[in-house]
This record gives C-alpha cells, sequence and structure tokens, in this order.
C-alpha cells in the first residue's frame, strides 16, 4: 500500500519574512501553527484535505541559536527541504524497510504548541544528521492527535511535486522500501519540486 503524502517542509531562514514573501508570489496567507521545543516554528498552508505545505524557520521568539533543523543553521535562502509521508503503521514500516536494508532512522515523538495553547504531539523518523538534504521522505503519526489539513487551513492546489537526482534509480529504491512514489528526473544537484496552483496562478517551489 502506498503511503500517502503528509505534508513538504519549506524552510526559510527568516520565518516572518518567509511567510509574507510566500503570500505575496500566491495570494494565500498561511496561518501560525505553533512553535516547536527545538527552535524552530511553523505556519501553515493546506494542500486539500490530507496534506499541507509547511513553512518552518527558526522561532522569532527564541533568543537561542539558529537550529540545525533542515539546514536552518546555515540557510541563506528558502528552499524545499524535505516531505513527509503517512504511512498506515510507522513502526511497521520502519522495521519493513530495515529488513529490505534501508534505515529511515528512529521513530521520535515531536511536538508543538499551537498559538491558542493546544499541545500537538506525534512521532516520526528522525535522521542522526538532520541538516542535510535527503529526498527520501520522513515517515510521521498523528496517532490521535487531530491532523493539521483538518483545522480549516487556507488552501492552496498542488499542480506538482517531483524531484531531481543523480541517480534516479537509486531513489527510487530508496522510496520503494518505504512504499513511497515520486516522479523523479536526473539532474546534477539533488532537489524537489512543487507547483503550486494559487489565486496568482501557478508557483514553483524548489
Amino acid at each position: 500500500m502506498t503511503a500517502e503524502l503528509d505534508h513538504l517542509v519549506y524552510a526559510v531562514p527568516d520565518l516572518l519574512a518567509g511567510v509574507a514573501a510566500f503570500a505575496e508570489r500566491t495570494g494565500v496567507t498561511p496561518v501560525a501553527g505553533g512553535r516547536h521545543p527545538g527552535g524552530t516554528a511553523n505556519y501553515l498552508a493546506g494542500l486539500g484535505p490530507t496534506a499541507y505545505l509547511e513553512i518552518i524557520g527558526p522561532d522569532p521568539e527564541s533568543a537561542g541559536p539558529r537550529p540545525r533543523a533542515f539546514g536552518l543553521e546555515t540557510l541563506a535562502e528558502p528552499r524545499l527541504a524535505r516531505w513527509a509521508v503517512r504511512p498506515g503503521d510507522i513502526d511497521a514500516t520502519v522495521r519493513q524497510a530495515r529488513e529490505r536494508g534501508y534505515d529511515p532512522g528512529d521513530v521520535q515523538p515531536l511536538s508543538r504548541r499551537t498559538p491558542a495553547g493546544t499541545l500537538l504531539e506525534w512521532r516520526l523518523t528522525r535522521w542522526n544528521d538532520v541538516a542535510s538534504i535527503n529526498l527520501v521522505p520522513f515517515l510521521i503519526d498523528w496517532g490521535t492527535t487531530a491532523h493539521p489539513a483538518a483545522s480549516g487551513l487556507p488552501q492552496l492546489g498542488l499542480a506538482s511535486f517531483t524531484a531531481v537526482h543523480p541517480d534516479p534509480e537509486a531513489l527510487h529504491r530508496d522510496l520503494a522500501e518505504l512504499d513511497a512514489v515520486l516522479e523523479i528526473s536526473k539532474g546534477p544537484e539533488p532537489a524537489l519540486e512543487a507547483v503550486l496552483d494559487t489565486p496568482l496562478g501557478a508557483v514553483t517551489l524548489r
């Protein structure tokens, strides 16, 4: 069974400036999602009823160093950094992938608090090197937490979501271990690309 797209991660070096620039490009203003314990915060926009776009950056209210997550520590300009899929059973999917020779990382708990004060909790697979570029999705399980896409987010259309990789066949093999599907073309540098349908026309994120 193919794992379902959960969300795309658009990393920005300055969260408030990144959200403002995104709203200007698309005509859609994302809503504040909340703050993470690791020093990041996010804004969200829906990609239909079961998926969403996460704009993530250093928490503007945190005085600590820039976090390493998604390369934010050294990020100079916005980039489409990662994507997440939602398997039917995250623990079974991890075991299956490891049996097939691919390690998606350990399943760990994470949380964020919404602006209204609600604590959202979920589990996901995490890599040791959280700053590296990786086109293989991480896995996420929301458990009993309501999915963010069901919270009345402002909506965008996802016209396409693809990747570029120097060795598409190798990437396809890794994706298959997670039952994930992605269109991949050959190119010199690994990259993700999403084309959004917006009130201002097609907008491409890379």
